[in-house]
């Protein structure tokens, strides 16, 4: 690995997401590059590419920045001006522009690569961190914790899924229990599967003290 441009990366991205609020700060981009460094072990993977994707993946990401062009743009620009290969800097925008749930209908991860660093992604999306980071994110997109009144959505469009109103608990159905069937890596369906029933037993006593009489 190239250990200079990764630890000027790290620095680069901290910077730019320290006054996250929405649970994509720095923490969450340490936590899912340490998964994916779990995902790689034994693979013939580029590890360059797989860590600084991990790094700078929510860079471009609508939930966090204003402009995805703007925010691919300045990740471009990074790679560039600190010698990353074209080859390597177009695999790891490719992987970033693909990783996204996107209501289900984001297009598959064409290498093992950007497999490794979406699933590690999603790895952090469940579990108690999962359920943390969830009900963070719903508080600053000003939706409710719990709403008995919403439907579960499905079959959503993008813009549905990305606006439409829904809650907390709702998003556990919407997304974050169908992240286990669509992990693209064996060990990372393994740990999903572990992350996923830690969050349906959360939603059995959160639904037994909801109802509590």
């Amino acid at each position: 690995m190239n250990e200079s441009i990764i630890k000027l990366t790290e620095q680069w991205v901290q910077e730019q997401l320290s006054h996250d609020t929405t649970g994509h700060d720095w923490y969450h981009i340490k936590r899912v590059t340490t998964l994916a460094k779990h995902l790689s072990i034994d693979a013939e993977v580029n590890m360059n590419v797989i860590i600084l994707a991990c790094l700078m993946h929510d860079l471009a990401d609508d939930k966090v920045v204003e402009s995805e062009e703007a925010g691919l743009a300045s990740i471009t620009n990074w790679l560039e001006d600190h010698d990353v290969s074209p080859e390597d800097t177009k695999h790891i925008l490719s992987i970033i522009t693909t990783m996204s749930f996107k209501a289900g209908k984001g297009d598959p991860m064409r290498t093992l690569e950007g497999q490794i660093v979406q699933d590690a992604d999603r790895l952090d999306a469940l579990g108690a961190i999962g359920i943390a980071r969830t009900f963070t994110y719903s508080g600053h997109k000003k939706q409710s914790m719990y709403d008995p009144t919403l439907r579960v959505r499905e079959n959503m469009s993008i813009e549905e899924y990305r606006h439409g109103q829904s809650s907390a608990i709702q998003h556990f159905y919407e997304k974050l229990l169908k992240l286990p069937e669509r992990m693209n890596t064996t060990q990372g369906r393994v740990l999903a599967d572990q992350r996923a029933e830690y969050m349906r037993t959360f939603l059995e006593q959160f639904y037994s003290e909801w109802s509590f009489e």
